[in-house]
């Protein structure tokens, strides 16, 4: 980070994230984390996941899929975990650079083929392709937004789940 930065650009505490990365060069374990969600049914295609002490995260399906619509599904929740993961990449990657950012917004689309969730054919379940569009206000160079950019798309947790085969383990308990 710049001298003359300090740590509140861009509303980020970077003291903490310097703080950890202070901690886990000390203790390398510390890196090695888990997380966890609960998910619980509410009837119909409606489910609540509870992470850590927040409030319950609603999901249902739209009412062409059989669902009341009472909230996003899961294909969008998975949308938005990459938009908000990339958001986080790229506020505490411009603090440590010391770029300012005015404004950022981030628009994803992804295309699912509906038959084999459906039953009516073998094979992906799942995305066929995610497609993002980063849109950043900064009076930084467009160098330095190249820079910033390809550092977050190369360091982003959640891109990185989606971009690579992951073992998933499901068992019936």
């Amino acid at each position: 980070m710049a001298n003359d930065q300090s740590s509140s650009l861009n509303d980020v505490n970077i003291d903490a994230v310097v703080s950890l990365v202070g901690q886990i060069q000390q203790e390398p374990d510390v890196a090695a984390t888990k997380w966890s969600a609960h998910v619980e049914w509410k009837g119909g295609f409606r489910s609540e996941a509870k992470i850590r002490d927040f409030a319950p995260s609603a999901s249902d399906e739209p009412g062409t899929l059989g669902g009341t619509d009472s909230a996003p599904n899961p294909v969008e929740q998975v949308l938005a975990a990459l938009g908000n993961c990339l958001v986080v990449g790229y506020a505490a990657n411009a603090t440590a650079a010391g770029i300012e950012i005015k404004d950022l917004s981030i628009d994803i689309e992804g295309d699912l083929d509906l038959h084999t969730f459906l039953g009516m054919s073998e094979g992906n379940a799942g995305y066929e392709n995610i497609s993002v569009k980063v849109n950043i206000d900064s009076d930084a160079s467009p160098e330095a937004l190249q820079a910033l950019h390809d550092k977050v798309t190369n360091t982003s947790p959640v891109g990185h789940t989606l971009g690579r085969v992951v073992p998933v383990k499901i068992e019936l308990a």
